[in-house]
């Protein structure tokens, strides 16, 4: 089986590279790994069994497989390097979301049914880059089939489907049977009736199906508050999980995953702080 050069400046080792087609990451095998001296990359072999010789698959189709993997999982491009490696975990207080990910994707047993997973915490923090994250380890390391799906483009999807007269169910039946969907921002949006029924009808299949799910949202869990949506005047009150999901999906989710915060500071703004340089005196 060929490797990939531990020195190789462009995939660092690990004999893929990931850049952007389409507004989706996207990995390819890299240059420096050569030819398998096994099947001369042909991915079959005749070998020897019970008494008769029979193709079999070349395990240097591994990489090529989960590369695969990879490509279906539809990740954004903005995320084709948010891996646990590139995680700031320098900063302060981030680092106990970071551990409890990492910790998560180890215990990970696949083609079994495996608790998941909502990060929860305020914009900027660094969630988005955690769930990439997993679903990077997911493939690379275990070879999961995982999908990726931000929430309100979900919605534009279900409504594209709608207008051009080809329904719902490809869409919702992909996410629903893949072995771990990856929500992100679960709960954005304007809270209508469709939404709700979108919600809903997703995190049920799941449950039913006891599918893996993971996500990540800026509403906290809890108890609900009776508000449906944010006040930016009263920050204090903001509406949680249960207010943007229902009692009904929410109380599913309790069965289903581990809720756990992402804190610290405003990734973002420190992005911004940096470039631009603190303000000039008055």
């Amino acid at each position: 089986m060929s490797v990939p050069n531990p020195y190789c400046p462009d995939c660092k080792g690990k004999g893929r590279l990931i850049g952007v087609k389409d507004e989706l990451a996207e990995a390819r095998k890299c240059h420096c790994i050569p030819p398998c001296p096994r099947c001369n990359d042909t991915g079959r072999l005749l070998v020897e069994m019970d008494g008769a010789r029979r193709v079999a698959r070349c395990r240097c189709q591994m990489l090529p497989d989960r590369l695969s993997v990879f490509n279906t999982a539809r990740i954004p491009g903005r995320h084709r390097d948010s891996t646990f490696e590139t995680y700031r975990t320098d900063l302060p207080g981030v680092k106990a979301g970071y551990d409890y990910a990492l910790s998560w994707c180890r215990a990970f047993r696949p083609g079994l049914a495996n608790r998941g997973l909502v990060l929860f915490g305020q914009v900027g923090r660094g969630k988005t880059h955690l769930l990439a994250a997993t679903m990077h380890y997911l493939v690379f390391e275990k070879g999961v089939q995982v999908r990726f799906i931000e929430f309100s483009h979900l919605l534009s999807e279900l409504k594209a489907g709608f207008e051009q007269g080809r329904g719902t169910s490809r869409t919702m039946n992909a996410l629903a049977n893949v072995e771990v969907l990856a929500i992100d921002e679960l709960g954005k949006g304007r809270n209508t009736d469709f939404e709700i029924s979108v919600v809903d009808e997703l995190i049920s299949r799941r449950y039913n199906g006891v599918r893996t799910t993971l996500a990540t949202t800026n509403y906290a869990p809890g108890r609900g508050r009776g508000i449906a949506t944010a006040n930016l005047s009263q920050p204090k009150h903001q509406p949680s999980l249960v207010d943007r999901v229902g009692e009904r999906v929410y109380s599913r989710l309790t069965e289903m995953v581990d809720f756990r915060p992402v804190l610290g500071e405003d990734f973002r703004g420190r992005a911004g702080r940096v470039r631009h340089g603190a303000p000039r005196p008055a």
